[in-house]
């Protein structure tokens, strides 16, 4: 993950942000006029929060359901052992696993948690099997079904 450096964000930064979590599809014109700027400057302080890294990315979310996987998971994972290229080497594979949407490397009792999306119980098995504890650094897993899904309130007042 990138780290944003240089400058701290200012009220009009801030603004920006707020309004693009709210409509990340608004146009510069609609943005500038809803925060009162011109379009140039509104224009230049979003390509300015990209090129810092503040806006990584713009994403579509898309309902797994509706593409066929319906059933989520958070799978745990213990290792055996954290030597570092091990880690990354893991980290790097649990993230390239079909079906995975996120994967977290976490301190405490498990190093990772594995967000999957699948179509049941036996694809689920299946990523568990002959995805995760194939790897030889890895000591345990475990399984928690996600019953729902919702989004956080997030980093900035909507």
């Amino acid at each position: 993950m990138a780290r944003t450096q240089g400058a701290a964000l200012d009220e009009v930064d801030l603004a920006l942000l707020a309004a693009l979590l709210d409509d990340a599809e608004i146009t510069n014109k609609a943005l500038a006029h809803r925060l009162g700027l011109a379009e140039s400057t509104c224009a230049h302080r979003v390509r300015a929060l990209r090129e810092r890294g503040v806006i990584r990315d713009t994403r579509i979310r898309v309902d797994e359901a509706a593409l066929g996987y319906p059933l989520q998971a958070i799978i745990k994972v213990r290792l055996a052992n954290h030597t570092g290229p091990k880690v990354t080497a893991l980290f790097e594979a649990l993230a390239s696993i079909p079906r995975v949407l996120q994967v977290f490397h976490v301190a405490g009792v498990d190093d990772f948690l594995v967000h999957v999306a699948v179509e049941d119980a036996t694809a689920l098995r299946d990523i568990v099997l002959e995805h995760i504890t194939i790897h030889p650094v890895v000591r345990g897993t475990e399984t928690q079904l996600v019953f729902e899904l919702r989004d956080g309130s997030g980093m900035l007042p909507r």
